[in-house]
Formats: structure tokens, C-alpha cells, sequence
């Protein structure tokens, strides 16, 4: 059993040391990438090394709802890439608000975007379905399913023809999912005549996708339990679905004991957030990273409402504020943002305490409930920075429910940065648990000042170093790589290892490590 002093430092910081190693049934990681999104892999950190969780950087706004089935409401954003086109779906909705209360001006659609790098976008005009008398927009879909209406395109080595692209849609109000198809992305059609899955409340970003390592399809919905919470279900064909289970959750690394004082930052769970789940989650947006499927990501929205606080007189535009809460308070009062949540099995979650994404220093396009809400999907864009490898994308909505039409703002994150193991130029080190790897070479994706290095050790079950990778047989690692290889005395074939039980010990100076993997 493994004791560790855990700590809270700061927003997105958590610091650990001090534990005992003892014995655990290896890990095997073959030739997997593993991510430091959660202490799966991780036996020991020590000295100054921390995990730390990093948010992504604003940049240009991806799209705006400017058009007259589009409006100021408008969200459930999905976006995937499809070969070399980038594809996003959108409800087109408004809303007005008055002294009265608020209304929608039209009714809900779906919209259509693309591009071809994932930063510009355009709306083509589709000419499938009429609006105000005219088909030259890009309404994608247009009717049962459109308050939330969440495509992905089918992985299923199975997957017919006809059903290449896959989506779940929600009518306002109706108890349950609509399953749809598609050859194209573009022309939908129903699945099944009949409701798919009823179990649930459903008003939120529902969503499935194809689970290549345990094929099977997997869904996520929103369902309520002590506040808004997520509800899983798995399916063989996407018609007929398994009972839906609520997720757990934890946000908690690796505690089982704790100095005195320290409990209730273990786990940060009370009657109003159980097991764990922090706050209540609007969305979900789970599925596999796409550079390690058998990691599941999750973005959820984070919902708080404190009611009216002296603090809302700052907030961006608090007249109109005020209006919005007029005869639903929690419109005035209620703020979101971006979390970020991971798993290992698919039903249980580590949640991550702070949030991923922050409604920033604005002072009128931000800090209304509505606002952060992040896209369904994870897209590598090219680097604005000319000799730069690509990063990641992930559009965030902005601008909502306010006297015009809302946006979705692109951010970026560097590829697997997500998490690092961190340690200032004083020193720390990281010890995993036992693993069994494949491969030849062992990558990491790390960053390091001028200044600062990293070294690894590979030890026996017994955590004694092997000879020939001893810390001091490893040349010091230095520099920004997203797969740097690591090299020893002797080179950097570590082909004799594999297969046996081992572990890795990182020693870093002022250095980030996000994440490594054994290769061929």
C-alpha cells in the first residue's frame, strides 16, 4: 500500500513526496504512449517535481453566428478532421431577452462548417433545407434532433457504407437520443424509427463514438444526481444499447493517507458534488485521445451558481446581466467554464479540481453562463509560428446568449500538453511503477530551459538501476521535443529490457515531461 503527503499548492498544481515502493503487478504499456494525466503509471514523485496541469492559449475567433437561423444561442459545437477537411457541426438558435423573460426568434438547426486547415473556416451554402424561403445556407440537418445534434465519423472496421458517419440528436424537451447515418457527413438520415436510448434527462451535448480498443460503440449523456452528472452506455450496432450507468469519479492522485488538516483536499467531494465530481458538469465532450485511445479525455463544462454577489457588479456588461436574470435568476447569476477530466476503463473519472479553461480578463464577450463551453473533438492545426511543429485546437464557444450572435474562439495547447511532470532548476524525480514495454527506443516529449535537463534511469522489479542505463550512463536531455529520443553510454537500444519487468526514473531540472513512449 502506498503512502504519499499530498499537497495543494495553487490553480492547477498539485505537489507530491514522499512514499514507499512497494510491490504492484506491472503495467503493461507495450509500445503505447503514456500521458502524465493521471497517476496510472506513477510510483513516486519527489523533491521539487509537481504535476501540473496547463490551459490553452487564446487565438483568432474561428466562427461567428452572424446569420438569421443562426443567433446569439447558438453551441453543441462538434469538430473532427475527415481525411483533409475539417469538419464542424453547430445548433443554429437564438434568443431574446426582455423585461417579460427570453424567447427564440426561430426554430433550432443544425450547421455546417469546414475547413481546410482547421483555423479558416467557411459556412457552404449546402442547399438541403429551407429557410425564410431560401436553401442557400449551410443547415446540415433540420429536424427531429436538432438541439443537440452530435456527429463522428465511424471507425467501425465493420461499418457499412451507408453509416460512415454517425450521430445522436435531442429534441428540446423529448426524454432521449435519436441515432442517425450518414454516407457523407452531409445527407442524414434516421436509424431507427423509435428512440435509441430513454434513460436520462439528456438536455446537454449528448454524444458516441466508436471505441477501437474495446470495440464496442460508447455513449455519454447528461443525466441528473445531486446536480447535472453523466450517465455511459456501450452498444454493438448503435440501435440497441446496454443500461446507462452513472460515471465515478475522483479527484484524487494516489492518497490513502493524509496528514491532519489535509483530508478534505483529497478528495474534494461533499453532499452537492458526490464521489468526487467537484462541481456540476454541463457537457461531457469524452472520447479517446487520439494519440493514446486507451486514454479517455472528457472537457466538461463547469456550472456555478453563487447567486448575486457583490462581485457581479464587475463582471462584463452588468446591466444586461441583470436583465438576463430578470425571470430566470440563474441567467444573470450562473457563470461557466472549461474542466478537464480523464479515464482509464470509461466509467470512471479522475477530475481534474480547476479549471482547464478560464473566462479570462474581458470586459464584454465573457463571464456569462453560456460562455467556455468546449467543442466536442481535438484537431492538431498548424503552429502559428512558422518552424514550429503543429499543436492542438480545441474551439471554445464566447459572446453567448447576449444581444447578438455568439462566437467560437480557437485555443491551442501543445500536442500531448495537457499535464507535465514538473521540477524547478533545484531538482525532482519521478519513479513509475512497474511496467512491461516493447520497443527499441524510448521517446519523450518534454521541454527544458537552457539551463535544465533530464535524465532516466531503467531499474529492475526491484528498483535497482540495470547496467548500462544507470542515470549516470544517460547523456542529459535538453531542449523542446515532442519524441526525443533518449540516449545512453552505449546508445539508444533498449531492445534487451523489453519484455522485462522494469521501471523508469526521471530526474528533472527546471523541465517539463508530458510524456514518453517506447518505439520501434
Amino acid at each position: 500500500m502506498n503512502r504519499i503527503r499530498f499537497v495543494f499548492l495553487s490553480a492547477a498544481v498539485i505537489l507530491v513526496g514522499e512514499t514507499t515502493l512497494l510491490a504492484d503487478d506491472p503495467i503493461e504499456i507495450g509500445s503505447r504512449r503514456e500521458l502524465f494525466v493521471d497517476d496510472h503509471v506513477i510510483e513516486r514523485i519527489s523533491g521539487r517535481a509537481q504535476l501540473r496541469m496547463y490551459r490553452p492559449t487564446p487565438r483568432e475567433i474561428a466562427i461567428v453566428c452572424d446569420k438569421p437561423w443562426e443567433g446569439a444561442s447558438c453551441g453543441y459545437t462538434t469538430v473532427f478532421r475527415d481525411g483533409d477537411v475539417y469538419r464542424m457541426y453547430y445548433r443554429g438558435s437564438d434568443v431574446v431577452y426582455t423585461r417579460e423573460g427570453y424567447s427564440s426568434p426561430h426554430r433550432e438547426v443544425t450547421c455546417y462548417a469546414e475547413s481546410s486547415d482547421g483555423i479558416h473556416w467557411k459556412k457552404p451554402e449546402l442547399g438541403l433545407f429551407e429557410f425564410e424561403g431560401s436553401k442557400k445556407n449551410n443547415i446540415v440537418w433540420d429536424g427531429v434532433g436538432t438541439h443537440a445534434f452530435v456527429p463522428f465519423k465511424d471507425t467501425n472496421p465493420d461499418c457499412k457504407p451507408d453509416a460512415k458517419y454517425k450521430a445522436l440528436g435531442l429534441v428540446a424537451g423529448e426524454r432521449g437520443l435519436w441515432a442517425f447515418k450518414s454516407p457523407d457527413a452531409i445527407h442524414w438520415t434516421l436509424m431507427r424509427d423509435k428512440l435509441v436510448i430513454t434513460k436520462g434527462a439528456f438536455d446537454s451535448q449528448n454524444l458516441a463514438f466508436w471505441d477501437s480498443v474495446r470495440g464496442e460503440y460508447r455513449e455519454y449523456h447528461r443525466d441528473f444526481r445531486n446536480g447535472r452528472d453523466i450517465r455511459t452506455a456501450t452498444s454493438k450496432d448503435f440501435v440497441n444499447w446496454t443500461e446507462p450507468e452513472y460515471l465515478s469519479y475522483s479527484s484524487r492522485l494516489r492518497v490513502e493517507s493524509s496528514e491532519a488538516g489535509e483530508a478534505d483536499l483529497n478528495d474534494l467531494a461533499d453532499a452537492n458534488h458526490p464521489k468526487g465530481r467537484v462541481s456540476q458538469l454541463y457537457t461531457n465532450q469524452i472520447a479517446p485521445y487520439y494519440r493514446a485511445p486507451h486514454i479517455f479525455f472528457g472537457f466538461p463544462t463547469r456550472y456555478i451558481d453563487r447567486g448575486w454577489t457583490e462581485s457581479h457588479k464587475f463582471l462584463p456588461r452588468p446591466e444586461y446581466r441583470r436583465l438576463r436574470g430578470v425571470k430566470s435568476r440563474r441567467q444573470g447569476t450562473a457563470v461557466t467554464d472549461g474542466m478537464f477530466i480523464t479515464s482509464r476503463d470509461a466509467e470512471h473519472f479522475h477530475v481534474w479540481p480547476e479549471s482547464f479553461i478560464r473566462p479570462g480578463l474581458r470586459s464584454t464577450q465573457s463571464w456569462f453562463y453560456g460562455d467556455n463551453y468546449q467543442a466536442w473533438g481535438l484537431v492538431a492545426t498548424k503552429s502559428a509560428i512558422e518552424d514550429a511543429p503543429p499543436e492542438i485546437s480545441i474551439y471554445v464557444s464566447e459572446n453567448s446568449h447576449q444581444d447578438h450572435g455568439n462566437q467560437f474562439r480557437r485555443h491551442t495547447l501543445r500536442i500531448d500538453g495537457f499535464v507535465s511532470v514538473q521540477a524547478p532548476l533545484r531538482g525532482g524525480e519521478l519513479i513509475t511503477k512497474p511496467l512491461v514495454f516493447s520497443g527499441k527506443q524510448l521517446t519523450l516529449n518534454f521541454a527544458t530551459s537552457a539551463a535544465g535537463s533530464i535524465q532516466v534511469e531503467i531499474q529492475n522489479d526491484e528498483g535497482q538501476p540495470i547496467p548500462g542505463f544507470a542515470l549516470s550512463d544517460c547523456h542529459l536531455v535538453f531542449g523542446d521535443d515532442l519524441a526525443r529520443t533518449v540516449v545512453w553510454q552505449h546508445g539508444t537500444d533498449v531492445s534487451k529490457v523489453a519484455s522485462q519487468i522494469v521501471r523508469l526514473r526521471f530526474v528533472l531540472r527546471d523541465a517539463d515531461l508530458f510524456a514518453f513512449r517506447f518505439v520501434e
